[in-house]
């Protein structure tokens, strides 16, 4: 399990609630998860709702999570969130999640 950073990874989901989320493909110009991940990969994510113009409707969360085959970001830290940096549970509707580096991570990267 390693820690991934890798550059344009961002996909459409349409997961709802606080659990998992099941990641269903790259939006163009991007790549998917699994083009830079393997299984028990640990990523920082950022999850945004969206409408169908791809336009943000507000709900947001910022965390660490696991990518798993079979495509599933698994939430397990939210850093910070529209939900009081709590973890948001997602209506239905699409959702953009990509690779992210978190504010309060940029000094180990540095």
């Amino acid at each position: 399990m390693a820690q991934i950073v890798a550059d344009r990874v961002k996909e459409t989901s349409t997961s709802t609630g606080t659990g998992a989320f099941t990641l269903s493909g790259a939006l163009t110009g991007f790549r998917p998860f699994s083009a830079v991940c393997v299984n028990a990969d640990v990523v920082y994510y950022c999850i945004q709702a969206v409408d169908a113009g791809g336009n943000p409707t507000g709900d947001w969360e910022v965390g660490q999570g696991t990518w798993g085959t079979g495509n599933t970001l698994t939430r397990t830290t939210v850093l910070a969130s529209s939900n009081g940096n709590a973890a948001v549970s997602f209506a239905a509707g699409p959702k953009h999640v990509w690779l992210d580096v978190p504010a309060d991570q940029i000094s180990s990267f540095v």
